[in-house]
């Protein structure tokens, strides 16, 4: 039997042209596709305070993406921001940082980190501040969510878990995208203590803080330990229990220490740390603040417990066993952060 081959054009019965421009319109959607995966993410910092400018200087160092860094005083975002692109060459980072007084400039944020709020002052509790930075996280909001309304914010400011609230309320973000930087600091601090008074590196020790940002927060012993070691086993109790209020206490400690201001170098390290897991999908475990909906028991309430942070925000909550002083320590917590909430809730209306 004879074969004889076939030869198949390319043509159609119109000619080449057809495919071709499916063809160069294909290579076009490949590159726009490269270049979108390719495009730096983009962090806004709103206030250009000590915290706000600190975190402006992780997230820079750390070549997390552009940063945009935003405060009303005219000058100050600019000068910081400038002073920051000048540390680049020395430091070896490689993003464009840019200050602003106009929120047009934040728009299509990736993450927003708000860090705008009246600091505290020697004997000013973080529930002293409720009123007025109420109003001052409402506004900024309200801001961020017009020009950014895909963004995942992480909230900063005091008092944290209700200002958490406030932010949420206003933009209307689901929970996954508004969450709060309190219990990465608190148990940095917790950790920091324990592995001084150990006298090993920090790095060896394990351990994290539930319940709102205050004098109620819940240092959880039971899951602290030292290179898996429970720490009950290597501290005495009498020990433990002073580290657990100094914990409590840890940033009234550092007011009282500077007379004017509070602590900013690892509360932007913190908040720095949550962006990182969330732009490079980390799916760290971190104790966050975020909105609780029938987790350990409560509903609508917004306080520090461990979550999965990733590319979404918030990926989830995980219910750990709590023994019965811990519960009611947590309840107790949970308690004065419902205060909170329905106090600001009158000035959001």
């Amino acid at each position: 039997m004879l074969f004889v081959p076939v030869r198949h054009s390319l043509k159609n019965e119109g000619g080449s042209k057809p495919i071709e421009r499916e063809r160069s319109l294909n290579e076009k959607n490949s590159v726009l596709e490269r270049k979108k995966m390719n495009k730096r993410k983009k962090i806004t910092i709103v206030g250009a305070g000590n915290v706000g400018a600190t975190a402006a200087h992780w997230a820079a160092s750390k070549a997390l993406g552009d940063v945009v860094l935003l405060d009303v005083s005219e000058g100050i975002p600019q000068g910081k921001a400038l002073d920051l692109m000048q540390a680049a060459p020395v430091e070896g980072y490689d993003v464009n940082i840019k200050g602003t007084n106009a929120y047009e400039d934040t728009k299509d944020s990736d993450v927003v980190v708000i860090t705008a709020g009246s600091p505290r002052k020697p004997g000013m509790s973080r529930d002293d501040l409720l009123e007025i930075n109420t109003k001052i996280v409402k506004s900024v909001t309200e801001q961020v969510a017009k020009y950014s309304p895909n963004s995942i914010l992480v909230i900063v400011s005091n008092p944290l878990d209700a200002m958490v609230y406030v932010a949420a309320e206003v933009s209307k973000f689901p929970k996954e995208r508004v969450i709060g930087m309190a219990g990465v600091l608190d148990s940095a601090r917790f950790r920091t203590f324990l592995a001084e008074a150990l006298n090993v590196s920090v790095r060896d020790v394990n351990a994290f803080v539930l319940g709102g940002h205050g004098d109620t927060m819940v240092p959880v012993v039971g899951y602290s330990t030292m290179a898996g070691i429970p720490i009950s086993d290597v501290l005495d109790q009498k020990t433990i229990d002073a580290i657990v209020d100094r914990t409590r206490n840890g940033g009234a400690e550092i007011v009282n220490f500077l007379k004017t201001g509070s602590a900013y170098y690892a509360p932007a390290a913190s908040a720095i740390e949550m962006v990182q897991a969330i732009l490079k999908d980390e799916k760290r475990i971190l104790p966050c603040c975020v909105k609780l909906e029938g987790e350990y028991g409560y509903n609508g309430v917004y306080v520090g417990v461990p979550v999965k942070l990733g590319a979404k925000g918030l990926e989830k909550v995980l219910e750990i066993k709590l023994n019965d002083k811990e519960k009611t320590m947590f309840a107790n917590s949970v308690g004065a952060v419902q205060e909170l909430m329905e106090k600001v809730s009158t000035f959001i209306k």
